[in-house]
This record gives structure tokens, sequence and C-alpha cells, in this order.
């Protein structure tokens, strides 16, 4: 594997009893000593069209597996599977502060598409299966987010609503690093012209939109969120890419383009420092 991205798998339980959630890593966030993780859909206690490590039981898993896995996500994070905190996700730019006292039913029932928080024992979440997944570590403030980017949040700006966020929290001098984790790749995302054209107006990235996949245009996500990070602010060196296509590797990861209503969910996390 590329030693300069993220592709870093790490086994998150010491014996077989605790389970071995597998998850990738962002050197960058890692070095400012943040823990995190991108989870694939290797290492869980799901079975079938959920096999294995599913986070949500809406599509249809089973409650207790679907538990199962969230212990294991927590145990890989460091914290208690109830401190993992995520949101109804709506495709929106709303970004949610996380103070540290609510329960993980209070925040899973608010609507939202990023978290924010500076309190160490808890994480930010966003549950995925093929949208773009952003986490930040701010090193000065120690505060962390999740941001969940579907081509919708992308063109409603959450990611740079995130990053204003974050600089609240700073007090307005933040130094923030950003990992973009696995996601639908420019291969596989063929949408309409009209989408096409909503996402080449959501950021000054040049060549976004690719024609020459065949008669509908292909676009690339990546590229846009590198440069709404960039445009909000943060450098170009703090940004880290965590490779990966969720349609184009059904071994590692889930895809809702790809299996349809079937299709688990992804869990990626951090946890403020």
């Amino acid at each position: 594997m590329d030693s300069k991205t993220s592709r870093r798998l790490r086994d998150t339980a010491p014996n077989s009893e605790a389970g071995r959630a597998e998850f990738l890593q962002s050197p960058r966030l890692s070095a400012a000593g943040f823990q995190h993780a991108f989870f694939t859909r290797r290492g869980g206690a799901s079975s079938g069209a959920y096999a294995t490590l599913n986070f949500s039981s809406a599509v249809g898993d089973a409650e207790n597996d679907v538990g199962e896995n969230f212990r294991r996500a927590g145990i890989a994070l460091g914290v208690d599977s109830d401190r993992l905190f995520f949101l109804a996700q709506v495709h929106g730019r709303e970004v949610r502060l996380l103070a540290g006292n609510e329960s993980s039913r209070q925040i899973s029932d608010l609507s939202g598409d990023a978290l924010v928080s500076n309190c160490g024992n808890l994480a930010c979440c966003v549950r995925v299966a093929d949208c773009v997944p952003v986490l930040f570590g701010d090193v000065r403030s120690g505060a962390a987010a999740a941001a969940h980017a579907g081509w919708r949040g992308v063109v409603a700006g959450v990611v740079p609503a995130t990053v204003e966020a974050l600089n609240r929290i700073s007090g307005g001098q933040p130094k923030l690093f950003a990992a973009v984790g696995p996601h639908i790749s420019v291969a596989a995302f063929e949408v309409s012209a009209e989408v096409a054209a909503e996402l080449a107006k959501s950021s000054s990235a040049s060549d976004v939109v690719d024609w020459s996949w065949g008669e509908r245009p292909h676009v690339n996500l990546r590229r846009i969120v590198h440069t709404q990070l960039l445009e909000a602010g943060v450098a170009p060196n703090c940004i880290d890419d965590v490779d990966g296509c969720t349609v184009g590797e059904p071994d590692r990861f889930f895809s809702f383009r790809r299996d349809g209503q079937r299709s688990g969910r992804h869990l990626a996390g951090i946890v403020p420092r």
C-alpha cells in the first residue's frame, strides 16, 4: 500500500473475543494526535448483504449485529460505543456543535450533516455509502469535526460550513488538518448534465466534469472537496487523501449506487484531542 496516503489498516482489538474491525487512517491526523478511523466493511458481526461491518439497522440489518459493530468501533476509537455521535443526515450544510452532555439518541434524532466538538470523551461521526466523509482536527484548540458530503451537500457547502464552525471554536485562529475519505470515484460517479453543472459551480476547481466516459458526464468529487477546503483556508500540506472507491471495491466497501437499498453503511469518526 502507498505509504504517502492513509491506507494503513489497523486491528482495533487485542483478541478475537473483542472483534477486529478494519479501518483506514490519515497520517497527518494521526501525527497531529487525533484518534480517528474510516471504517471499511470488514471485521464486523453482520451477515448477508450487510457483511460484515455495517453501522445501520435501518437498512434491514439485525440490531444486535449493528450494536456489536458499534462496540468494535468504540474500541477502535477509544470511547464507549454510546459516545459515538452521528446525526440524521439530510444532504445539507447544517453543522451541529456537541457540548458533550448529550445522549447519542438525542443527537441521532437531530438533522444535519456535520458534527463539531472540543470534548475529548466522544467521537464525531458520519455514516456513508458513497458520499464523501471528511474528518477535521484543529491542533490549536483540539476540536474535531466530521462532515458528510454527498453531492447535494457539496453544492450546499457543508465542507466550508464545517471549517467556519471550527474557526468559531478556536476563536478564529485554527490550524486545521483535514482527511478526505473513501467515496464514489470519478470513474463510477455518472450524473446528469444538470447535476454536473451544479457541482462544477460549487468550487473554483477546473476539469471536475469529465465527458470522456460516454454520453453522460462523470464528476470528480474529491477534487471539488479539496478545492473547497483550500478556499476555506485549509493549507495544502494539511489535507490528506484516504483512497478508495466505494463502488469499485465491493470486497472493501459498501455502496448504495452499486447495491441499492440493501447496502450497508460505513462509519467515519474522530475524537477531539
